[in-house]
């Protein structure tokens, strides 16, 4: 019995509003990443040029359309102009019919291969060539924004577990350089999830869609469609074959489009890949050498996380073998794609390998936040993201 006017108290509702105290902190502390991540980008605008910062354009016109002239626009240091350049004058014209922008490109075949960002640019800027610029610039964070989102389909920042993976991915190392200098990485990892989110809830032919349209944005997204259920019986490898057909299909018809204006010369841009293993051995040869001459607490001991940290999460996706898992799936292809790639690639002062790699990072980090043991989890956690530590000097989220 209990004394009058009182109740019997519940043992579970201390420790649940431990939980829900909790799950309110760590839901605030995402935000306030998000609004700092907002204000980092803020820092790129320029009344004069808008965010064409983020967009690597450098100074002179050795590179630069007509198109690109007429606007005004934030120039880097040579050393300093990136990739994103090429896209985003490739946006002016994305179906390929004005020579002088052609004529600004480095290798105008191979940009005009990956045209989806050019195009969702053009459509984005209404066809106006200054806002086409902005459009091209920003697109990048918009997709930020939505992987934020949809990312909570997976790991929800609701726990300090579940906040330190989410925070992980947003701030990977090769997510913010994607962001900086508006590249094609994360608006295609950002297709890649949502492929992987459509085959996970059974819509294989609408999943099988979004890796084709991702392929026109990276030939490499295509692998993907490695998120495609295993088929367990005829008709379901069925579904699998159409669905690879569906996937192939965008790349084909585009190929062909290109085939017709570039002829011989669509495929005669450089490889990005070599013999297996040659790339890799190189970049860690050129970053261990630099280490022992300058010591490790310097720029090439950054360099060297990077490295590390893509090296773990591939030992993990072995670790785990978890073939049934969409994820492990795509994230392994990637994992095998690594040691095929280039050196150029691979040299962390390009900051390529974490972007190209970006799929792999998310991939090991969604199936590590179900890690059952606490204490392995955070181990795997600190070792398979010593990318944060170079992330910092790309974006940094504080003046």
């Amino acid at each position: 019995m209990t004394r009058t006017g009182t109740l019997p108290t519940d043992p579970e509702q201390p420790a649940s509003r431990r939980r829900l105290a909790t799950a309110r902190v760590c839901t605030s502390l995402a935000f306030v990443l998000i609004i700092l991540f907002l204000a980092s980008v803020a820092r790129f605008y320029h009344p004069d040029t808008g965010f064409t910062a983020l967009i690597g354009f450098p100074a002179g016109d050795h590179f630069e359309s007509p198109a690109l002239h007429a606007i005004p626009h934030y120039e880097h240091p040579i050393w300093a102009s990136y990739d994103g350049q090429f896209y985003a004058q490739r946006a002016f014209d994305p179906l390929l019919r004005d020579p002088s922008i052609d004529h600004a490109m480095d290798s105008a075949p191979f940009r005009a291969r990956r045209v989806l960002f050019s195009w969702t640019a053009y459509l984005l800027g209404l066809g106006r060539p200054a806002w086409i610029l902005e459009a091209y610039a920003l697109q990048n964070v918009i997709c930020w924004l939505i992987l934020a989102a949809l990312l909570t389909v997976w790991i929800a920042p609701t726990s300090p577990r579940g906040l330190a993976v989410w925070t992980a991915c947003l701030f990977s190392h090769g997510l913010l350089w994607s962001v900086r200098f508006a590249l094609l990485d994360g608006p295609s990892l950002v297709l890649i999830a949502l492929a992987v989110a459509t085959a996970e809830r059974g819509r294989s032919l609408l999943s099988a869609g979004i890796v084709g349209v991702a392929g026109l944005g990276r030939e490499t997204n295509v692998l993907a469609v490695l998120a495609q259920p295993i088929p367990r019986d005829r008709r379901a490898l069925q579904r699998v074959v159409v669905s690879l057909v569906v996937a192939a299909l965008p790349i084909v018809i585009w190929y062909d489009y290109l085939r017709s204006i570039y002829r011989s010369t669509l495929m005669t841009s450089v490889s990005s890949f070599v013999v297996t293993g040659s790339g890799l051995v190189s970049g860690w040869q050129q970053v261990l050498s630099g280490v022992g001459q300058v010591g490790l607490f310097t720029g090439h001991g950054l360099f060297l996380c990077l490295l590390a940290s893509l090296a773990v999460q591939a030992v993990y996706l072995a670790v785990r073998h978890e073939f049934g898992q969409p994820w492990w799936r795509v994230a392994a292809a990637y994992a095998v794609m690594m040691a095929f790639l280039h050196p150029t690639l691979v040299d962390p002062l390009t900051g390529a390998i974490t972007r190209v790699m970006l799929p792999l990072t998310v991939g090991f980090n969604i199936l590590l936040a179900s890690e059952p043991r606490p204490i392995r989890f955070w181990l795997w956690f600190a070792a398979g993201n010593l990318h944060l530590m170079g992330a910092s000097r790309v974006m940094p989220l504080f003046p």
